[in-house]
């Protein structure tokens, strides 16, 4: 293991290939309480997270700084874009899902499972076919702190997958304890998932299962991909090579598909989530605890932005 400057640790040669040593660690803002979800606009040229607690979303321009995107928004966390570059999120205080229109109305695509009301849906993933797929574990009804606290109406906390046309929500994964991150491979074979029940639970799990997509949206051959330590998954990101960069409470891991770390980000703070962005998709951004950070890294992530 060896370390360039006072932020890249490298434990795999492979892992020069990926980043950039002389590229600094940049912080772009700080004052969030837990910030989460970030989701690069790439025809709009800026970023946008979310501030949990403070119940609000902010974005980050170039050379223009940051401001308040959004008020009163629910106490988002997880956000992306759909296939015609919408905004989706997940909302710990509504217990949905949404999408914010070209006009600015919100379009609710899902708030009940079976007659009941969903967890907090955490984290959110949109497929090339459309299909949305997403996290509901408890977090956000657990305490007042980042959402509302409630009792639990799902049997249990699930994967979720969401036809938007014809509205079809099944569960494609149930026997989690905190579903959290979730992220496709470059060529969508394999969907990866975090699990972070040890939040709340010493010997509960703290890793990435993968599992094998069926044309039919259906999960198969599930794995153990890999052990996040120390602390848990939590949101994170995959490569246009298949590396699988995730939070860790130190920093951002980076796994190659074979499931080697090959070295890690270390970050002052607790990191919540990732995502790429820039104009060449190069650029890391990181949210951690009340700091959003960023860096230049020597591949561009996967998907579209």
């Amino acid at each position: 293991m060896s370390m360039v400057g006072n932020h890249l640790e490298y434990c795999d040669r492979r892992f020069y290939e990926l980043t950039v040593p002389i590229a600094p660690l940049e912080t772009l803002h700080t004052g969030s309480r837990w910030a989460e979800g970030p989701v690069w606009i790439a025809d709009g040229g800026y970023l946008i997270w979310s501030d949990i607690p403070n119940n609000r979303m902010l974005r980050w321009v170039p050379d223009l700084g940051v401001g308040v995107y959004r008020i009163n928004a629910n106490y988002s966390n997880g956000n992306t874009r759909d296939r015609e570059g919408r905004l989706v999120s997940c909302e710990h205080g509504g217990r949905r899902v949404t999408r914010t229109e070209w006009d600015g109305r919100i379009t609710v695509l899902a708030d009940r499972y079976d007659g009941r009301r969903l967890n907090a849906p955490n984290d959110v993933v949109v497929k090339s076919d459309g299909s949305i797929w997403f996290t509901d574990p408890t977090y956000g009804i657990l305490s007042d702190y980042e959402g509302f606290k409630a009792p639990q109406e799902q049997d249990g906390c699930y994967v979720f997958r969401l036809d938007p046309v014809t509205g079809d929500l099944r569960v494609v994964a149930d026997d989690f304890v905190k579903p959290n991150g979730l992220a496709f491979s470059p060529d969508e074979s394999i969907l990866y998932v975090a699990d972070s029940g040890a939040t709340h639970d010493d010997n509960g799990p703290h890793h990435i299962r993968a599992f094998a997509v069926g044309d039919d949206g259906r999960l198969s051959r599930p794995r153990v991909f890999a052990e996040v330590s120390p602390g848990v998954p939590d949101g994170f990101r995959v490569d246009v090579e298949g590396n699988v960069w995730t939070s860790a409470r130190d920093g951002v891991l980076c796994y190659a598909p074979d499931g080697a770390l090959l070295g890690k980000i270390l970050i002052p703070q607790m990191v919540s989530n990732l995502t790429f962005g820039g104009v060449r998709r190069n650029q890391l951004f990181i949210t951690a605890t009340s700091t959003l950070y960023t860096l230049n890294l020597g591949i561009a992530g996967a998907g579209r932005a």
